[in-house]
């Protein structure tokens, strides 16, 4: 009888040489759910912009379960007991946390599953991988929903110091070439420790959780909420609010099946939880996927439908204003007008496909969430934002926001 080997590492260019923990590990990372991470693109459309951040939730995943390792050992050695059933448990928690992404990452949640967050559908996966492997993940699945009794380990996963965002922010920052959002993750992980059952950074570690800080700002503003990036997003929503649209007046070209069956029917969470199809044929969903309705949408007789699936694919896309205020109502009326008029549209075609205003968003560090709990020798521990004497936290804290508009660049 063959056996397999499980004892693998993975050449990674970002941490190095990589080593899965345990076989069960192995075993899940094996598995096709996380699998299937290999085919969707950590930052969705930002590689029209920076043509190198092509990396994936699959890559993403294996980064933090590698920082997760270096944390577990960092706290061990530091006298906390994490029994290895723990330390398994958390590592698969990490692994299985991003299941629930669709096609694109973030981009297609509010078009193709709306109102059903993208963890709620990885705790699904996460139940259906543990009837599968009979049980083995009920520590993890408790450590993802911070049910398990040492808390630390659920931040370990999900806060604003988790190794979902030491990996992130270093690795995208690593692909797209912006430089300002290179963070020390080993030097943060070498300073964690434990106080009462909260994660804590030693003080001499506060200058690199002040790096971070700064980073994860820069960050947001040049690449997650890029313009470019943004309005491609849009474009790539209202291309799907289309052909839902398009589906329902029975004049949609058959796509793959699994990208079908979302498009001609609307499911919530319930659904989910309701019926076993909803998940598998979700699972069955990828970045390719769309790519080929994509291409077989572009000689689509609707225009909406054909123009921006066109411009997406070739990169033709709306030109978009950033302002620190709200676009007037008679601004959007007069760029909607000229619109209607350069594209030639019918009273039936709305131009709010062409045309439109929304606003964004971003806080660097949230004073209402998990804190980050900075611990002095005396036993003393300070919020970040007490103990920094450089950064003005109250400014890191607060959510900027910034309005936007797009339109055709034809019609500046």
């Amino acid at each position: 009888m063959k056996t397999t080997n499980k004892k693998k590492i993975i050449n990674d260019p970002v941490h190095g040489f990589i080593t899965i923990p345990d076989e069960l590990l192995f075993d899940l990372i094996e598995h096709p759910f996380l699998q299937r991470l290999r085919w969707i693109k950590q930052l969705g459309m930002t590689p029209l912009v920076y043509p190198g951040a092509t990396h994936t939730r699959f890559q993403h995943t294996i980064g933090c379960m590698h920082l997760m390792s270096a944390a577990v050992d960092t706290l061990r050695q530091k006298g906390h007991d994490i029994t290895d059933e723990e330390s398994q448990a958390v590592h698969a928690a990490i692994l299985m946390h991003d299941l629930g992404h669709g096609p694109f990452s973030h981009v297609l949640e509010s078009a193709l599953v709306q109102g059903v967050h993208h963890e709620d559908i990885s705790l699904l996966f996460m139940e259906r991988l543990n009837q599968q492997f009979k049980g083995a993940l009920t520590m993890a699945i408790d450590i993802f929903t911070n049910r398990y009794h040492k808390h630390f380990l659920h931040q370990l996963v999900s806060s604003q110091l988790d190794m979902d965002r030491l990996d992130y922010l270093r690795r995208d920052s690593f692909y797209t070439g912006v430089s300002e959002g290179v963070i020390s993750s080993d030097r943060i992980i070498k300073m964690l420790n434990i106080h009462n059952d909260q994660l804590a950074v030693e003080a001499k570690g506060i200058y690199s959780i002040e790096k971070f800080l700064i980073a994860r700002r820069l960050m947001y503003w040049q690449v997650y909420l890029h313009k470019t990036a943004l309005v491609a997003e849009r474009m790539l929503i209202n291309i799907f609010r289309r052909a839902r649209y398009m589906a329902g007046q029975n004049q949609l070209p058959a796509t793959s099946p699994h990208l079908d069956f979302f498009l001609t029917q609307k499911f919530t969470i319930d659904d989910f939880h309701q019926n076993e199809a909803v998940l598998n044929h979700f699972a069955l969903l990828d970045d390719n996927d769309v790519m080929s309705a994509l291409k077989t949408w572009s000689m689509h007789p609707d225009k909406i439908l054909k123009t921006l699936c066109s411009g997406l694919i070739n990169r033709q896309l709306l030109a978009i204003q950033i302002k620190d205020h709200s676009f007037t109502h008679e601004k959007i009326e007069k760029m909607s007008a000229k619109t209607k008029i350069l594209l030639n549209l019918s009273d039936d075609e709305p131009v709010n496909y062409f045309v439109f205003a929304d606003t964004i968003s971003n806080n660097a560090y949230s004073v209402h969430d998990d804190k980050i709990n900075i611990l002095y020798r005396n036993n003393k521990v300070k919020d970040i934002s007490e103990a920094s004497d450089m950064l003005n936290l109250s400014v890191l804290g607060k959510t900027v926001s910034k309005y936007f508009l797009c339109f055709p660049k034809s019609i500046r």
